[in-house]
Formats: structure tokens, C-alpha cells, sequence
């Protein structure tokens, strides 16, 4: 039987890898594997591969090469030089600096829209590990499929908590069952930003999940919201994305770095935007976030990393 996915839907996708943050939380271990100041998605971590470029390899599974952005920043191109051969320039949204996730994410959604202003686009954090990419990218795929059909909404991937993880955003999904069988996207009741680890334990018993951070929505839709909830920082981006393209890009883009101060994407944005919002619970995979020490451990500890970090293990900070 013949998919009935069709190369016009599939051509709509886009993904976007964030990979401008400056990982200081892992800098013990990726001083000790890189014996330099790199950053942890520069870092070969997993499998002798950076995380970025096992983040770039999980995207191709179900978005096209040519529709891939990396946010990335001017200060770590050293660590970046080599994506110049294997991206072009136009996929690649390079910040003057680390200002957090929403200047990040804004200037990545208007290069994406400068390309194709019908795009879906998917979000997709550099530091994580997952225990089966194409399971987790058909959940993606199934979040591209639920925004074409409601295109002012935005899907976040919730993963299921396997204990109160006190360093890690929690949402709390609206749960309707249709005829006592759960749903397979729900509403968004509230988020909670890294909860003491009481809270977290109450989280977890009521059914809420982790936030992965990798969202899915049309990218007007995201700008919309970024439009109501950051006007200022929204304005002063518009002469940036008169020239997106030309050789007047990167002048623009200093001028509002210069201006603006550090902004959370989720706090400032998905927090104020809840009825926007619908959250897939992700199912039959293991999701940990690789920017605490102690995630790492832990890994190291289960045996999950094919390359040899053991000798590691003993000098890491926490």
C-alpha cells in the first residue's frame, strides 16, 4: 500500500535546531572530551558524534535537508566552521550572541518565513538523547499532521516523567477522554518552570508531563504569538527581516542584539499562550536532557553510550 504522504506536504516541513546556547552546566565534561571551551552540541557526547549533528540526523529523518535551520551564535563559529560545507548560508540563522530562547527562536522563524511563508515548522533543542529517533520523529510527524488540520495551534512533545526531575519544565495537559479513551492530543492547563522537587512529585502523580521543548506549528502561527506577547522585541526584528538575504543581514541583526536583554521562550511566550497550545504525550521513548552533569552520569552509568566515557565518569562536576 503506498503512503499517502505526498511530496507537497512533506516539502511544507520544516525544522529548525537550536544550537546557540552556551552549555556552561556540562563544561567540566566537555572540557575533559574536547580539551577546549566548546559548547556540549559541539561535543562529541554520543556515539563519536556531536549532539548537534545527531540533532541534524534525527531531523532528516522526516524534514528535507534543504528545509533545516540552525540557530546558531557568531562566538562558537570556531566549533560550527565545518557546517559551512554542508549547510548553506540561508539555513544558517547566526545570532551576535546568546539572548535566550526567544530572540533565538524569532530570528530563526523569520529566515524560515523569508523561504516559505506556508511552512510548518518543528523545534528542535541540541542537547537532548533519545532512545529511538524514528519513533520519536513519526510522533513529530503525527504534530505536523494535527497543525495542518488546526493551524493556530501549536503541538509540544510532552514526555512522560519517570521520576520528579526537579530541573526540568513541566506541563499540565486538560485531559477530555472521548468515550473514556484517552486522547492523543490534549490541551494545555498550565506549565510549571522547574519546580522544587515537592511540586514536581505532585506533578507526576496528576499525570503531567516533561517538556521536551520540541514544538510544532505553522510559522505564522508562532510569530503570531510572538507578535502579542513580545511586541517590542517583534518590532524591533522587522528591519531585520527586510533584508534577511542580503549583504546588510548581519549589521541588522547587531542593532537589535545591542538593544535587547536575555528573553525564556517559555516564560515569555508558551506561558502566556496556553489556549494556543496542545501537547503530545510522547510514547515509547526514552527523552533526557543533556544539560545537567547528572544526566550524563546517569547514562554513563546505564551503559547507553557506545563510545567509551567511563574514564570520565569520576571527573565530572556537579
Amino acid at each position: 500500500m503506498k503512503n499517502h504522504e505526498t511530496n507537497e506536504s512533506k516539502n511544507s516541513r520544516w525544522g529548525i535546531a537550536l544550537a546557540g546556547g552556551d552549555g556552561t552546566r556540562l563544561k567540566s565534561l566537555t572540557r575533559l572530551i574536547s580539551g577546549d571551551e566548546r559548547p556540549k552540541q559541539f561535543c562529541r557526547v554520543i556515539d563519536n558524534m556531536t549532539l548537534l549533528d545527531r540533532t541534524i540526523k534525527r531531523m532528516s529523518l522526516s524534514i528535507p535537508k534543504g528545509n533545516m535551520v540552525i540557530s546558531l551564535t557568531r562566538t562558537h563559529e570556531a566549533y560550527y566552521d565545518y557546517l559551512n560545507k554542508i549547510i548553506p548560508a540561508p539555513q544558517m540563522a547566526v545570532q551576535p550572541a546568546n539572548l535566550g530562547t526567544a530572540p533565538a527562536i524569532l530570528y530563526s522563524l523569520l529566515r524560515v518565513e523569508c523561504m516559505d511563508q506556508n511552512a510548518s515548522v518543528a523545534f528542535f533543542p541540541s542537547d537532548h538523547y533519545l532512545s529511538d529517533d524514528e519513533a520519536f520523529m513519526a510522533q513529530v510527524k503525527s504534530a505536523f499532521d494535527r497543525v495542518n488540520l488546526e493551524p493556530g495551534k501549536i503541538v509540544l512533545l510532552g514526555v512522560p516523567p519517570d521520576y520528579p526531575e526537579s530541573g526540568y519544565g513541566w506541563i499540565e495537559p486538560l485531559r477530555h477522554p472521548a468515550n473514556g479513551r484517552p486522547q492523543l492530543f490534549s490541551s494545555v492547563k498550565k506549565f510549571w518552570e522547574k519546580p522544587d522537587r515537592r511540586t514536581a512529585s505532585e506533578l507526576m502523580k496528576k499525570g503531567c508531563l516533561w517538556n521536551s521543548f520540541v514544538m510544532v506549528g505553522h510559522v505564522r502561527t508562532f510569530l503570531k504569538l510572538i507578535h502579542r506577547t513580545l511586541p517590542t522585541i517583534y518590532d524591533q526584528f522587522l528591519p531585520v527581516k527586510e533584508v534577511i538575504g542580503t549583504p546588510y543581514e548581519r549589521n541588522a541583526v547587531e542593532s537589535v542584539y545591542k538593544k535587547i536583554t536575555p528573553i525564556n521562550f517559555s516564560h515569555a511566550v508558551l506561558e502566556e499562550s496556553t489556549k494556543n497550545l496542545l501537547v503530545l504525550e510522547v510514547k515509547n521513548v526514552e527523552w533526557i536532557d543533556l544539560g545537567d552533569p547528572r544526566r550524563v552520569l546517569s547514562l554513563l552509568e546505564d551503559g547507553l553510550f557506545e563510545n567509551d566515557l567511563s574514564s570520565y565518569a569520576g571527573r565530572i562536576s556537579l
